[in-house]
C-alpha cells in the first residue's frame, strides 16, 4: 500500500503502476457530468476556472447527505466513462488523477498518456466506507449543482488501485 499526499507531485506519479494500492491523504476535488460540463464549457470560452486544477486529483462523486457528527454520507464512485467526453480538456488544464469506477475509453487512456496523469479506481458499492475516510467537506464551485457540485474533500486513508499509469499500464486490459 502507497501512502500518497495530495495534491499529486509528478515524482509520485512516476513511481506508480497499474494495479497498485493506494491510500490517499489531504485535499481531493470532486465534480460529476453537470460540473465537468461546465468546467469544459469555460475553457472552451476562455474564461478562468473557479478552481485551479494543476495537480489536482478529482474523485466522481456526488456524496449524500452527512449524518450527525461526518462530513458527508455515502461517498461511492460514479462510472468514470461518462466523464470521458470532458476528461481530455481538463488534464490539458493541469489535471493529474481521476478516481471513479470502471475502464477509460482509448481517447482518455491517450491523453493519460500524453498529459502524464493517472487514473485510479475505487470499491463501487462502499460508499459508506468510504464516507468514513473524509474528515471535512465544502462546496468550491457549481454549488447549485447539490452533490454534483465541486467539492473540496480533506481524506485521510482514502483508498485506491492505480488502474492506469503514464507508462500504458492499464488494469483493464487483458494479457496472453
Amino acid at each position: 500500500m502507497i501512502r500518497i499526499d495530495l495534491p499529486l507531485a509528478d515524482e509520485i506519479i512516476e513511481t506508480l503502476r497499474a494495479g497498485q494500492q493506494v491510500l490517499f491523504h489531504g485535499r481531493l476535488l470532486t465534480a460529476r457530468d453537470a460540473a465537468h460540463k461546465r468546467l469544459v464549457d469555460a475553457v472552451t470560452a476562455g474564461e478562468r476556472l473557479p478552481v485551479d486544477l494543476r495537480g489536482q486529483v478529482i474523485y466522481y462523486v456526488g456524496p449524500s447527505p452527512a449524518p450527525p457528527g461526518r462530513a458527508v454520507g455515502a461517498a461511492g464512485p460514479t462510472t468514470a466513462g461518462r466523464m470521458d467526453p470532458y476528461t481530455p480538456a481538463l488534464l490539458a488544464q493541469g489535471l493529474k488523477g481521476t478516481i471513479g469506477k470502471g475502464r477509460r475509453s482509448p481517447e482518455v487512456v491517450a491523453a493519460l498518456l500524453r498529459y502524464r496523469a493517472v487514473y485510479f479506481v475505487t470499491y463501487g458499492g462502499a460508499g459508506a466506507l468510504l464516507g468514513k475516510t473524509i474528515k471535512a467537506a465544502r462546496v468550491l464551485a457549481y454549488a447549485d449543482l447539490g452533490p454534483e457540485a465541486v467539492h473540496e474533500f480533506v481524506v485521510e486513508d482514502f483508498p485506491a488501485i492505480v488502474a492506469n499509469d503514464i507508462y500504458g499500464g492499464d488494469v483493464f486490459r487483458r494479457e496472453g
